[in-house]
């Protein structure tokens, strides 16, 4: 029995040792095997984003052989307004995956606005490494970019384009069918930033103005008296409504020590209410 014992222990633990290498050796296999996926994953994903960065380089570049008088019209209002260069406007433009929507605001019976917003947008670290939770380090970086002006929240400054008239933009008449103005909501004071434009630049603007089209008698016409009248109405009821919100109700602090620190029956809690 003893012998008998021996050699099943032994051709037990042989066996076992062979099905232990056996395991061994397929995990091993998997490993090696993960390993390479992964390795041929990542110089995929790393020659996917070179591939990705040379097309847009070859986009930034079409786009930059585009632009004319009309989008150097554009760029120099937005420097100027914005206090950037030219050449970083002209960078972000191009650069914008909004593009095409300037070319929409130049075309026949195109856009009637087009819209930047230039204020702190959240930019990943280029050496930022994912978190536990997933999450990466993002710091807020002053952005100018195009916008339709409904995706985005407003934060900062807001330049525009306005069209006056259907009529096709081109390099002679830029500066004549295209309005350009700016209203700073920073830290998204929308109400107050909208007041001071039209407070300290529209309503100022629109009462020395001389020529009105039609209507001749200009400043002396009722027409325009109404409507000016009309917006420096809306301008107060402007200014009402902001100070309403920032005001809202403050209550008054009281020291409530001195009610209840000598509560001890009920009727003392009446008393006091």
């Amino acid at each position: 029995t003893e012998s008998k014992y021996r050699r099943h222990g032994g051709n037990l633990k042989t066996r076992s040792t062979e099905l232990g290498s056996a395991v061994t050796g397929s995990s091993l296999t998997t490993v090696l095997l993960a390993s390479t996926t992964v390795k041929k994953s990542i110089v995929l994903s790393s020659e996917s984003r070179k591939e990705l960065a040379k097309q847009a380089e070859v986009t930034k570049e079409e786009r930059r052989a585009q632009i004319d008088g009309r989008h150097r019209y554009l760029i120099s209002r937005l420097a100027d307004g914005i206090d950037l260069s030219e050449q970083q406007v002209e960078e972000t433009i191009i650069s914008d995956d909004k593009f095409q929507l300037i070319e929409r605001f130049f075309a026949p019976n195109g856009l009637k606005k087009l819209l930047f917003f230039y204020q702190d947008v959240l930019q990943q670290k280029s050496n930022a490494s994912s978190r536990s939770d997933g999450s990466t380090n993002s710091l807020p970086q002053k952005k100018l970019f195009i916008t339709m002006g409904s995706t985005e929240d407003f934060t900062g400054t807001c330049a525009f384009f306005l069209r006056a008239s259907d009529e096709v933009i081109t390099a002679s008449n830029v500066s004549q069918e295209v309005n350009f103005g700016m209203f700073d909501c920073t830290n998204g004071n929308i109400l107050q930033g909208l007041e001071f434009f039209l407070s300290q630049i529209m309503i100022p603007a629109l009462k020395s103005q001389q020529n009105w089209g039609a209507v001749k008698e200009g400043l002396k016409s009722s027409q325009i008296q109404e409507f000016l009248y009309s917006v420096d109405k809306f301008v107060g009821t402007l200014s009402s409504s902001r100070q309403n919100i920032e005001d809202k109700i403050q209550l008054t602090e009281v020291d409530i020590d001195i009610y209840v620190r000598n509560l001890e029956n009920p009727s003392d809690y009446i008393t006091a209410g």
